[in-house]
């Protein structure tokens, strides 16, 4: 019997309706602007569409040259409802959007078994927004993929790094993490911190990136830490808060769009 993951923010995040939806990440991945890379990991923000889309369409539509060869997608997210120690993978097979269903890659996960930091939780993504945002724009970047999810918790950068470098593979398979910045600053000290933290990334130093700067730091250490080890090139595609997409500048929150090659 097929396990479904529901959408659990459609109308709220982004549009419910199908149609709808998929004229929305058109629009936003058409308005991004073209990048001529090769990426195999990403790091997208994770806001309703309205606030973080169009940050998050930069690091999308720079997947334009490898779309067609990626087959597996390896999503990593930060909980936000469930406190955990560890990553968290989901018991069910199938992960649903408005836009169609995305079978998950459960032979591939069974490669984390022997981990002791990753066990099957499935009250972390029953309402989590962190990797659900992201599929739309999966798929409708790319053509076929399989998805193994992980919803990230109280996880060391090394436990994160282990992951992913179980299911590092080829160039069939993205990484994807998922990460908003600085929460709820005055718009000039959150450019500074958020503009502290994209050096961090850009220089694969997770060792300066704190839990007050990224809400998801502990899958972006991970990866940063795997990047290193990996020798990838880091390239910033956009950074913004809120204050200059569709919020007021009082309180606010940061985003940012990087690719690694």
């Amino acid at each position: 019997m097929t396990k479904i993951r529901k959408p659990a923010v459609a109308g709220m995040f982004y549009p419910e309706d199908a149609t709808e939806l998929r004229d929305r990440v058109d629009r936003l991945l058409t308005t991004a602007n073209p990048v001529a890379a090769c990426p195999k990991a990403i790091i997208v923000p994770h806001a309703g569409y309205i606030y973080s889309g169009a940050i998050a369409a930069s690091a999308y539509r720079a997947l334009e040259t490898v779309a067609a060869q990626i087959r597996k997608v390896v999503l990593l997210g930060p909980s936000h409802r469930v406190g955990f120690q560890g990553l968290a993978l989901s018991s069910a097979s199938t992960f649903a959007t408005p836009l169609g269903d995305i079978p998950v890659d459960t032979q591939t996960a069974t490669l984390l078994d022997d981990l002791p930091q990753v066990r099957l939780l499935d009250e972390a993504h029953v309402l989590e927004h962190s990797l659900e945002v992201q599929l739309p724009f999966l798929q409708r970047m790319l053509p076929e993929f399989s998805l193994i999810p992980l919803v990230v918790g109280d996880a060391s950068a090394e436990e994160v790094a282990e992951v992913i470098e179980r299911l590092w593979n080829g160039e069939e398979t993205l990484i994807v993490v998922s990460s908003d910045l600085s929460h709820y600053q005055a718009y000039d000290l959150a450019q500074r911190l958020d503009q502290a933290t994209c050096r961090a990334i850009e220089t694969l130093q997770p060792e300066k990136i704190g839990y007050q700067d990224a809400c998801g730091r502990n899958p972006v250490n991970g990866l940063l830490l795997a990047a290193r080890h990996h020798g990838l090139k880091v390239k910033t595609l956009d950074l913004r808060n809120s204050g200059d997409t569709a919020g007021p500048r009082d309180q606010v929150v940061g985003y940012g769009a990087w690719i690694f090659e």
